[in-house]
């Protein structure tokens, strides 16, 4: 990285980033909303995974989140159909998993099979936890009305259940050209947060 001292007002260090122009289409490298998920689901007894990556928290309470799903993918219709899916989180050393779950068709395989994931009971909706995931979030549809025109979902989630350790999991975060980056190293400003805990 270049660095260009920065003129007026010195802030961390006096430098600032020599930037250039940047293809607005290509701002998702920079601006991805969270950790890469692993949506399951379940339709007319079929159950089904896809990796995602487009998703963001909406609110506390309740705990509502929101997803982009495309309608070419087989997971939307299984969603709309039965109102639920489990948003599962995995570790980064689930990379190839995760890859390969996200460049396949459930259409044609079952992917709990084929990639060696335990299905495992949810308590609130019928779509299964993935075993191998740090967390999973059991989901069901609250809000249609961008479906339609965005295919984004938005939904509450019911149930949570998370794995005791590591409290901060490594996550793998989207950058595209089939690139990830790890998230995971804690960094606390806990006396800078008045407002929020």
């Amino acid at each position: 990285m270049v660095l260009r001292v920065a003129a007026g007002n010195p802030k961390e260090g006096d430098q600032m980033p020599v930037k250039h122009e940047f293809p607005v289409s290509n701002a998702r490298r920079y601006l991805e909303p969270g950790p890469i998920v692993l949506i399951s689901s379940r339709w007319q007894g079929r159950d089904n995974i896809m990796t995602l990556g487009w998703h963001t928290i909406l609110e506390f309470t309740p705990s509502l989140w929101g997803a982009m799903i495309s309608p070419g993918n087989h997971n939307h219709r299984m969603i709309r159909e039965s109102g639920e899916c489990v948003v599962n989180l995995p570790t980064a050393d689930m990379v190839d998993t995760v890859s390969r779950i996200g460049n396949c068709d459930g259409d044609d395989i079952d992917k709990f099979s084929e990639f060696g994931l335990t299905r495992s009971d949810s308590a609130e909706v019928a779509a299964p936890r993935i075993a191998q995931c740090h967390a999973s979030f059991e989901c069901r549809l609250y809000d249609e009305t961008m479906i339609d025109s965005r295919g984004f979902f938005i939904f509450e989630i019911v149930k949570a259940v998370v794995a005791a350790r590591p409290v901060h999991p490594k996550t793998l975060h989207y950058i595209g050209d089939g690139s990830f980056i790890t998230a995971g190293n804690v960094v606390s400003r806990k006396t800078l947060f008045t407002k929020v805990s």
